[in-house]
């Protein structure tokens, strides 16, 4: 059997969720879908679906398959192009996700710019705050504000964001201002919703790094959620620079503890495979680390 055409029903299969879906999608019989399916299992070497009582699933085999199986049937379809003089210049879709807050500050910003320089290419942001799966939600390129990275993840690391903590003039004024880090534990924090506590690290020039556990009432994975309510004097937040700074020059909010900085954080683009890139992914990686160099004095 034809592996190209075996590659492309399994991509069908993973993005399907069932073989009868894909069956239905490519016309074909139950059994030729399985016939596919156990072409490219052997082909790898491995069981590349388990079922579940839910759904179908990729095993891990799978899912480093299925990225590979993209890869192949987007170097296939690009061969007929080749003739073509346009043929490197970058063209077509790519799925972009980050969170919203990133996507309303930077990205929608930078996006725009890239498109005015490359306009073959589409781009389909998706603005979610979990953590997306690349390959089961078929993203090109997820942009994540972190320093904690998965194992063997492959990213590029495109920028840097300076946090600061903040509050409103209310808070400091009914609960005063803490004066080093230690304080912060007394005070109502607002941190994101991680399992487990929240620590923060600050630090001074000339100084060791502190970590202080804190706490509050409320906690969020949405950043702007966190600075609305610091803004109504909910507690104290911290918060990426670029999005607190315009409240902080407005008087809307204060900067607390403005000798201490939090740990900064890489903005990281990351990606499925270095091999094989598309030319329009490679434009947007280049064009993402040049503007946040650009923008660099804000961030």
């Amino acid at each position: 059997m034809d592996r190209i055409d075996s590659a492309s029903v399994f991509v069908t299969i993973a993005e399907r969720g069932s073989l009868a879906a894909a069956a239905d999608t490519l016309d074909m019989s139950r059994a030729m879908v399985t016939r596919y399916l156990a072409e490219m299992e052997e082909w790898a070497g491995a069981r590349l679906l388990h079922r579940t009582t839910r759904r179908l699933g990729l095993t891990a085999a799978g899912e480093v398959t299925l990225a590979r199986c993209r890869e192949l049937l987007a170097l296939a379809g690009a061969i007929p192009a080749a003739g073509d003089a346009g043929a490197g210049e970058p063209r077509g879709l790519l799925r972009v996700a980050c969170a919203q807050f990133l996507a309303q500050t930077a990205l929608a910003d930078a996006l725009a710019g890239f498109l005015r320089q490359y306009p073959l290419v589409t781009l389909d942001l998706q603005v979610d705050n979990r953590v997306v799966n690349l390959v089961e939600q078929r993203i090109d390129l997820a942009i994540r504000i972190t320093n904690a990275l998965e194992p063997n993840q492959i990213a590029r690391k495109v920028g840097e964001c300076r946090s600061m903590l903040v509050a409103s003039p209310s808070y400091l004024a009914q609960h005063g201002a803490p004066r080093d880090p230690q304080d912060l534990a007394r005070h109502n924090c607002l941190a994101y919703s991680y399992f487990g506590k929240s620590v923060w690290t600050l630090a001074r020039d000339g100084e060791p790094p502190q970590e202080v556990l804190v706490g509050g009432n409320l906690s969020s994975n949405e950043s702007m959620a966190l600075l609305a309510a610091a803004g109504q004097g909910a507690g104290i937040a911290m918060q990426p620079r670029f999005v607190a700074q315009p409240q902080v020059a407005m008087g809307q909010l204060t900067e607390v503890l403005p000798d201490w900085e939090p740990r900064t954080l890489g903005i990281h683009a990351i990606y499925t495979s270095r091999e094989h890139m598309p030319p329009a992914l490679r434009a947007l990686l280049d064009h993402l680390a040049n503007w946040f160099v650009r923008h660099g004095s804000v961030f």
